[in-house]
């Protein structure tokens, strides 16, 4: 539904994006991610249609984005960063506003309205002008607007910035019911969001793709795949530290010494294996006075920064 191919965004000497190419499907709900200036908003903004791309071309369910500019357009639903609108309306002025921008009119468009205002719940400030609104009622504005027409392409750009955690969870809840039928790219730099709602993520960096995977994927290049960490109090710190350290699953451990008088190990898999069954059983067979055990998925965050510029450059300074 998306065909990204080659894209390239110059201005002047300056290269945002490079030679990008992505296809999202029906379905598909692509987390977006990248450090400030990856290029992130400006790939958005050349799909949507509102920058032309230097090389490179966009098609939208079919329509290319330069060459049949209203019809990819009609496609989708777009809601840009900062969620910008006409702050001497009203709420239900703007949405009608767009409604008919959209080519309905009458009964039509106040239906489109009423059920934008019911998934977004937006009824409490709908006679209020957008300018009195608070960010996370602002940021909800541009989220009915964007699914007013009820477009099979959904691209948003941080559609949670402001909203607070009950507000998020709705807005999280209503994209994953919407997903199916569509497919949906989320710009976020909230990376528990793309575990909450994405089915594929996307890091890019200098304008590049550097990552491309599921976020199980992803996380399992996390150095704390797998990884375990197991409390106990302080008085075993060194006997738990050397036996843990000795389990065939385990390739290396981390102490953590607790304000509250234990002390964590983090045991890291060695080689894909799932040492939380070995540390289970060294603990019952130990008789340790467990206070936590758990295992981790991954941490997202930790991929993040091992696989964009920074943190691989200092990787590579670190190595010379």
């Amino acid at each position: 539904m998306i065909e990204i191919e080659g894209l390239t965004k110059r201005f002047g000497p300056y290269t945002a994006v490079s030679d990008l190419s992505l296809t999202v499907g029906k379905g598909e709900v692509l987390g977006f991610l990248g450090p400030n200036g990856a290029g992130k908003s400006t790939t958005m903004k050349m799909v949507t249609g509102f920058l032309s791309p230097t090389a490179g071309r966009v098609r939208v369910c079919g329509h290319d984005v330069e060459t049949d500019a209203l019809a990819a357009q009609s496609a989708i639903g777009y809601l840009p960063e900062g969620a910008p609108a006409y702050g001497d309306m009203t709420a239900r002025q703007f949405l009608l506003f767009i409604a008919e921008v959209r080519g309905f009119k009458g009964a039509d468009a106040k239906a489109k309205v009423d059920a934008a205002v019911g998934k977004t719940e937006l009824a409490g400030v709908l006679d209020q002008p957008i300018e009195t609104l608070s960010k996370g009622f602002k940021r909800r504005v541009g989220l009915a607007q964007a699914i007013l027409h009820d477009p099979p392409v959904l691209i948003m750009d941080e559609p949670t910035d402001g909203l607070d955690p009950n507000q998020k969870h709705s807005v999280r809840t209503l994209i994953r019911a919407m997903a199916a039928e569509k497919a949906i790219v989320v710009s976020t730099h909230l990376l528990e969001e793309v575990e909450a709602i994405c089915t594929r993520a996307v890091i890019i960096d200098r304008g590049q793709i550097v990552a491309d995977g599921t976020p199980a994927e992803l996380l399992a290049r996390s150095r704390y795949h797998n990884a375990v960490t197991v409390t106990l109090p302080t008085t075993l710190e060194s006997a738990a530290g050397g036996k843990l350290r000795g389990l065939a699953s385990v390739s290396g451990v981390e102490t953590q010494r607790r304000a509250d008088g234990t002390v964590s190990f983090t045991a890291f898999a060695k080689n894909g294996a799932l040492p939380i069954e070995d540390i289970g059983a060294l603990a019952a067979a130990e008789k340790w006075d467990v206070k936590e055990l758990r295992a981790e998925a991954g941490r997202l965050d930790e991929v993040f920064r091992a696989i964009t510029t920074h943190d691989a450059a200092q990787r590579k300074a670190d190595a010379a």
